[in-house]
């Protein structure tokens, strides 16, 4: 079987603007890849044009996701087969409460009907599961909910909908200990008991302490300069990006020069 999520020399604009240049990827079945890097380096960007955001222009490369090439498909009919991405600022919708949000998805994305005891029956339990009030599924989603409810609330979509691959875009951004504990625990669920797989965009660790990591990656102008194993997170704790962020000009001066 061949992976199952292919990025191939994916260039992306944000209108004229360069953003990602010739980025390759590549997540299997059950493996948990973590990309870091400074800010401005293109990381959300990519997660946003892995889900196929309009806003973001694939000008070269393309997406491959279970073996089908996605790289012109909506984002709702990426998300049907099976892809999810968490928001670094998850964005409020009036009118909508939490509970019917979720079940409107996961019909959406099984294409099936939705039993309603079933279904609130592993909501509440998934909501203990994620220390959430009850009382927050009738809400408005994340309208009035403080910043670490909000996250709270990505991870519940993530547990109930069950995707292949999530990407979590700076989930614990924000996050005191307590809140990153809950959070991490949700992810861990989703893994470990879901059987899902993980691309984090994240400048913290301490969300991956309790992750089995497969792959480190830095991005750095649009470009992932290195790839390792987990030990890489450890790399970047102790001397930063400062180093990659020289390494990448000097190559491009090189290019330059010849």
């Amino acid at each position: 079987m061949g992976a199952l999520l292919e990025v191939q020399h994916l260039c992306t604009n944000i209108e004229e603007k360069k953003v990602l240049d010739g980025v390759n990827l590549e997540i299997n079945a059950g493996e948990t890849h973590v990309l870091m890097g400074p800010n401005g380096a293109g990381k959300s960007t990519l997660g946003y044009t892995i889900m196929g955001n309009p806003r973001y222009s694939v000008t070269g490369g393309k997406i491959l996701f279970d073996g089908e090439d996605i790289t012109s498909l909506a984002a709702d009919k990426r998300a049907a087969k099976g892809l999810f991405l968490s928001f670094q600022t998850p964005l409020e919708v009036p009118g909508v409460s939490l509970e019917n949000f979720i079940r409107t998805s996961i019909q959406q994305r099984t294409g099936e009907r939705v039993k309603l005891f079933q279904f609130q029956k592993e909501l509440k339990a998934t909501m203990e599961l994620l220390h959430m009030d009850s009382s927050y599924a009738g809400r408005d989603l994340n309208v009035g909910f403080s910043g670490g409810e909000k996250k709270k609330s990505e991870i519940l979509q993530l547990l109930m909908l069950k995707p292949k691959l999530a990407i979590l875009d700076e989930t614990d951004s924000g996050l005191d200990v307590d809140a990153v504990r809950t959070v991490s625990a949700g992810i861990e669920e989703y893994v470990k008991n879901q059987g899902g797989s993980l691309l984090i965009i994240t400048h913290s660790t301490k969300i991956l302490e309790s992750l089995n990591v497969t792959k480190t990656h830095i991005l750095v102008k649009g470009k992932i300069v290195k790839s390792a194993g987990p030990e890489l997170v450890d790399e970047i704790n102790q001397k930063g990006f400062a180093s990659y962020e020289t390494e990448n000009d000097e190559e491009l001066i090189g290019v330059i020069h010849v």
